[in-house]
Order: C-alpha cells, then sequence, then structure tokens
C-alpha cells in the first residue's frame, strides 16, 4: 500500500471533505506498515474497501416549528463497515453536521468499536438541525420526522444509533418512540435509551467514565498518581460533565471547562458542589458556561479554549480539532505531561505530532474515548437477554474493556526505545481485527 497515493485518490473522488480525509490520512499514516505485512490485503484492494463507506442515506427533514412555519433540515445515515457486527454509531444534531464530519467519525467508530472487543461494525449520522433554543415540542416534532425517513434503514442487527452532540437522552427518546411506531417492535435499535425502555445503567457516564479509566492505564505505566494533579478539561456536555465527576473522586483538581463561547478557570479547583451547578446549569436550564464564572467569581475567557492554562493533563472533550499546534506547544510548555481524548478527534494533525515528538501519555479517541460506545454494546446484549445488570456490574465490565483496550495499543503500539505510541496502537489494533473479518468473509 502506498498511503499517499491511496489518500490522493480519495481526495480526487471526493473533494470538499476535510474531516474526511484527515481521519483517513491519520490511520493510513500508522497502519502502512503492518498492512504491507499482509500482500493478500492488497490483492483484495482491501484498504481502499475499508476507506469507503459500505452506504450513505441522505434525506431532506420536514417538521414544523411552534409557529407554525414549515421547517427543513438535511439528515444523513452513514453505514461505514459491519464486518465485526450490525453498524453501531451516534447521531449528532448540530448546525455544523455534514457529509465529511459524519464520514470522518464512522470511520474512525469501525476502529474504535473494534478495540472494545464487542461485535460492532461502525456506522454515524446526523443533522444540521441543532436543538439549542428550540422547544420539546420542537425538538420531538423534529425526531419523530427524523426517524419517519430513517426507521427503514435501522435494526437490532442492522444497525443501532446513538446519541451524540445535540443528542441526549431525550432526544433517544423521542426517536426511539417514533421508530417503535414505525416498525411495530420493541428492540434494542437505539442505545441510550431511558432506564425504564430498556436503557443500561452508566450508559450517561460512560464516555467520561472510560476516558478516566484509560487515562489511569496509562499513567500506571510511568508510575504516576492521579491525586492532585491539576486537570484542564474542555467542554460541558455529557462527555465533559462525567469526565469531571470522576476526576473529582479519584482527588485530581479540575481547572477548566469550556462550551462554544469561551471557557471558564477556576484555580480553586472544581468541586461536587460546583459540578452539580453545572449539571442543572446545562442539563436543565440550558444555559452558557459563562454563568459559572458569574456565580463563583473566577475567570471566564470569551472565545478561546482552555489549552494556554497551565496544567498536568489535558482531557479535550469538546469536539474535533479543538487543539491546533500552537495549543499543543503552550499545553506542552506548561508542563502537560499526559493528553487522552473524550472527544472525537479534538487533536489537529500538527498537534498530534507535537505529543508524539515530546513522548508525553497521549491516548487518542478512538481508543480513550470507546467506553460510551462500549457501554451501549452492553445496553445491547442486555436488550438481547431482557435482563438489566447492576451499576456496579456494567462498571466493572467497562473497566475491563478499558484494560483491554490499553493492552492493545500497548501490544501494537510499543517503540523500540519503550514509548508507546498509542495513536499507531489503537489503528494497527482495530485495522486488523476489521481487516482480517474483511478478507474471511470474501468479496463483497
Amino acid at each position: 500500500m502506498n498511503a499517499q497515493k491511496v489518500l490522493s485518490d480519495l481526495k480526487r473522488r471526493f473533494p470538499n471533505e476535510p474531516e474526511y480525509h484527515q481521519a483517513v490520512a491519520e490511520v493510513l499514516s500508522t497502519i502502512e506498515e503492518a498492512y504491507n505485512e499482509h500482500p493478500e490485503f492488497d490483492r483484495y484492494n482491501l484498504i481502499e474497501r475499508l476507506c469507503i463507506p459500505d452506504r450513505i442515506f441522505s434525506f431532506r427533514v420536514t417538521w414544523v416549528d411552534d409557529k407554525g412555519q414549515v421547517q427543513t433540515n438535511m439528515g444523513y445515515r452513514v453505514q461505514h463497515n459491519n464486518a465485526i457486527g450490525p453498524y453501531k454509531g451516534g447521531i449528532r444534531f448540530h448546525s455544523s453536521v455534514n457529509l465529511s464530519i459524519l464520514k470522518f467519525l464512522a470511520f474512525e467508530q469501525t476502529f474504535k468499536n473494534s478495540l472494545t472487543t464487542l461485535p460492532m461494525g461502525g456506522g454515524k449520522g446526523g443533522s444540521d438541525f441543532s436543538p439549542r433554543g428550540k422547544s420539546d415540542g420542537e425538538i420531538m416534532r423534529f425526531c419523530q420526522a427524523f426517524v419517519a425517513e430513517l426507521w427503514r434503514h435501522i435494526g437490532p442487527e442492522t444497525d443501532v444509533p446513538a446519541g451524540d452532540i445535540g443528542v441526549g437522552g431525550r432526544e433517544v427518546g423521542y426517536m426511539y418512540g417514533m421508530y417503535k411506531k414505525m416498525a411495530r417492535e420493541n428492540t434494542g435499535t437505539f442505545t441510550g435509551k431511558g432506564l425504564e425502555f430498556g436503557g443500561s445503567l452508566i450508559r450517561p457516564e460512560a464516555t467520561g467514565y472510560g476516558n478516566v479509566y484509560f487515562l489511569l492505564e496509562m499513567l500506571k505505566t510511568r508510575n504516576i498518581d492521579i491525586k492532585g494533579k491539576v486537570v484542564a478539561v474542555s467542554g460541558s456536555g455529557n462527555v465533559a460533565q462525567y469526565t469531571v465527576e470522576k476526576l473529582i473522586s479519584l482527588g485530581a483538581k479540575v481547572i477548566t471547562m469550556s462550551d462554544s463561547n469561551g471557557y471558564i478557570y477556576d484555580p480553586d479547583g472544581i468541586d461536587a458542589e460546583k459540578l452539580a451547578y453545572i449539571f442543572e446549569l446545562k442539563n436543565i436550564y440550558r444555559g452558557r458556561i459563562r454563568e459559572y464564572a458569574e456565580k463563583y467569581g473566577c475567570k471566564y475567557v470569551e472565545g478561546a479554549r482552555p489549552w494556554n492554562e497551565k496544567c498536568d493533563i489535558a482531557m479535550p472533550s469538546a469536539t474535533q480539532n479543538e487543539i491546533d499546534g500552537d495549543d499543543a506547544r503552550a499545553l506542552l510548555a506548561n508542563g502537560c505531561f499526559a493528553v487522552s481524548e473524550g472527544a472525537n478527534m479534538p487533536s489537529t494533525p500538527e498537534a498530534i505530532e507535537e505529543f508524539l515528538k515530546a513522548k508525553i501519555l497521549y491516548a487518542p479517541g478512538k481508543a480513550a474515548n470507546a467506553g460510551g460506545v462500549s457501554v451501549s454494546g452492553l445496553e445491547m446484549t442486555q436488550n438481547a437477554i431482557k435482563l438489566s445488570w447492576t451499576k456496579e456490574e456494567v462498571d466493572a465490565r467497562l473497566k475491563q474493556i478499558m484494560f483491554d483496550i490499553h493492552t492493545q495499543c500497548v501490544k501494537y503500539g510499543t517503540q523500540a526505545d519503550g514509548y508507546v505510541n498509542y495513536v499507531k496502537g489503537a489503528n494497527v489494533a482495530g485495522f486488523m481485527k476489521v481487516a482480517k473479518a474483511m478478507m474471511a468473509q470474501g468479496i463483497l
């Protein structure tokens, strides 16, 4: 395989999709050596088949707002690869959603799901509809209209969507309700459901908790205790909230959180009481993070990200490409020795290069944030056997999965000098499982 040629061909065939190109380039650059050890992969044109989605559905979503005005949005579902199980991946509602972003997310999801050891393929979907500022009624009508178009293409053994940015328990509930009505079945077709109708304990916490569990495994390799360490977290949604909750319980000091308008810096640290306020602010009142700064009298920086603040550990938990090269250099200059990604692809290629060059502990999202989809997989299992596991059982399984993912990364990513390149480790481990499954199933 010539990685540059593959990437050039993809750019020619799918122009103006920078996020998709970036995700593919990052994977190809790390798996080339392992790929070339298997000449049979090339004969089957495996890499191109793995980069291009199996199928993409795009559709218009028409709904009525509270004023009686008809609105339209675009809806998408990218079914990327199902070699090891049903397509599995979240649905994102955000004004920035386009096909490039969803193709990158579905591509990443394929390798992430492979790493979990659970039988799940990769997919992703969404719409350029933004729930912010919309009433519950408007959100319900949009979700119902979205699923009215999508329902034929999903199912418990076909494609199992979940939440993502802009899609939480409320939106999943509305979508699942409509799916159930259209398909006339009550199955585990969505994950992230309410506990009353098939949801799993620990699912809301899973991405944040899993990220911290992976971080702990990385820290163990250097005999570092997380207690007392200063952590900068970005975001203030589901992933960030539960990342901070777990960090506080372990004795770390979290000094930042953010949203799309800016970030807060609390030098005293965000404690359990302050975090409870953030939960209420964000989940109930849908407020902005600056209100935290007003309430607790700390610094708020408009239109900026928190990576210039001095910290030991950075945990980007907001969105893609939120840490660029300058941010990475600022983190390193301030003594940051570990970065663990709660978001999908939050670091640009230049930032990743800086982290690897400095040989800090750096965990890419496809490994570190796999806890969310892991517990989604556990939710699918509980739905299939018509049983619910306790919080302790689910948490124990999540910890074991994150431990196993870390073990795979170390196996495939350890360099001659002993440094663990988690990017290479995650990519090679995820790729090899999917590649071998595709080879065994023939040319499809």
